[in-house]
């Protein structure tokens, strides 16, 4: 179908699905003063888990066979894209910003294209090098609050450092998706990678320091565990089915802005110009890579 052609409603889909994703940004953000990181990285994907069990135990029961010799991919996938990556951003929140990790979050799709070169045996192109090197020196005046050099001196805080972490994470996942396509249908193969999550996270759980969760607390689970762990990837597959995974992932790159906004008017974080000027490289970059890259890298099952 053709863009002309194409229903504007569809377009909802994947712009929901991002301000999802930007709003679980800034929870993240307000969990770090709620709840102890690994208690929310653990109960929002228990809770995940708990609630899709009911419609998808039966499914995974009849496919176990086909599902067997694919357990040891789900569960590295399980570890990089749910475990690795959002547990870590819960982390980073304690140090950083939600408008400085929205935007490294931006930086996925062009560490996606990046390690496609290294493990797909896909030559970058100049546009994916060019992009890139733009990208970098956005991030770059961006984490060192409009001085480029000051990451390279001791300019980041521990958060920053944790976010790059998790996103290389994320887009290590998002490649093994497409170096590892395994017969199985989404929602059983989300599903199991929800119970490896759960698995890894469970001994930081349980070595947590034990507290009462407040009313604000229960609600941030609430949200990462239902809109963002569930709705959002359903909405994904859909805009991927109906629009194409190539369209449909540029919309990732509204999440740093609308994560800046939500950041602006929930947490009174303020922008600076240095904010606007390395986020517009680094979206400016990516966009470069993408357009002009030889291929272009579809987004997985989205579970931020």
């Amino acid at each position: 179908m053709s863009a002309s052609n194409t229903p504007l409603r569809w377009f909802a889909l994947p712009i929901v699905t991002v301000t999802i994703w930007s709003g679980n940004v800034v929870v993240t953000k307000l969990a770090a003063t709620e709840v102890y990181p690994s208690v929310i990285a653990f109960e929002r994907w228990a809770l995940a888990l708990l609630l899709l069990t009911p419609f998808l135990i039966r499914p995974v029961w009849r496919l176990r066979r086909q599902i067997l010799p694919h357990l040891p991919k789900l569960a590295v996938l399980g570890l990089l894209g749910m475990a690795a990556y959002q547990g870590l951003a819960y982390f980073a929140a304690e140090t950083t910003s939600a408008t400085k990790m929205g935007f490294v979050v931006s930086l996925v799709p062009l560490l996606t294209m990046a390690l496609s070169s290294l493990l797909l045996a896909e030559a970058p192109t100049p546009g994916m090098v060019g992009g890139g090197g733009l990208s970098l020196f956005g991030m770059a005046l961006l984490l060192g609050q409009g001085d480029p050099l000051a990451p390279f001196s001791g300019g980041l805080v521990p958060g920053d450092g944790m976010m790059l972490i998790a996103c290389v994470a994320y887009s290590g996942y998002s490649v093994l998706l497409r170096r590892w396509p395994m017969p199985l249908p989404a929602w059983p193969s989300l599903y199991l990678q929800i119970a490896f999550a759960a698995l890894f996270l469970l001994p930081g759980w349980l070595l947590a320091p034990s507290a009462p969760h407040s009313m604000t607390a229960i609600g941030m689970i609430l949200y990462a565990g239902i809109p963002t762990s569930i709705l959002a990837p359903f909405l994904w597959m859909q805009a991927i089915r109906l629009l194409g995974p190539s369209r449909t992932s540029l919309f990732i790159n509204l999440s740093p802005v609308l994560t800046a906004a939500i950041a602006v008017a929930v947490l009174g974080e303020s922008l600076h110009p240095y904010h606007l000027a390395g986020g517009a490289l680094v979206l400016l970059g990516v966009v470069l890579a993408q357009r002009f890259g030889r291929r272009r890298t579809a987004m997985p099952v989205a579970v931020k």
